[in-house]
């Protein structure tokens, strides 16, 4: 999983990445809160995707996957829903921007998969043991 992954950044532009991630909550929130519409078992299932990729986004777990599924829901919502066009295609170009960029340091993805500091301890260490 580290391959998927060229830093961990942290500082402002982790920040900047915290702040992407909890922006793409907005089809969890629509999914959870919203009424759910009389419309086509596709587009149910579309928004079930989306609202699962945004919980994972918002954890940042498994990031890359979870941006580019939720850049193809968005992207599928938009050409096979009557809502609100500008929002799906938003959130699909920050879906496909989180899924390039990576999760950030403050993640479950950086705390499973992010660098290791490794102690090497001296042979006289086990001696003195």
């Amino acid at each position: 999983m580290q391959r998927l992954f060229s830093t961990f950044p942290e500082g402002w532009p982790g920040t900047g990445l915290v702040f992407l991630r909890a922006i793409m909550a907005i089809p969890l929130v629509q999914f959870g809160a919203g009424p759910l519409p009389l419309t086509a078992p596709l587009n149910e299932i579309l928004q079930l995707l989306a609202a699962v990729c945004s919980a994972l986004l918002i954890v940042g777990l498994w990031t890359p996957v979870a941006g580019a599924l939720m850049a193809f829901s968005e992207l599928c919502l938009l050409l096979f829903s009557f809502s609100i066009a500008s929002m799906h295609l938003v959130l699909a170009a920050l879906g496909a921007a989180l899924a390039m960029l990576g999760p950030g340091a403050w993640s479950v993805d950086a705390r499973l998969f992010g660098r290791k500091r490794i102690r090497i301890s001296s042979p006289q260490d086990h001696i003195s043991q």
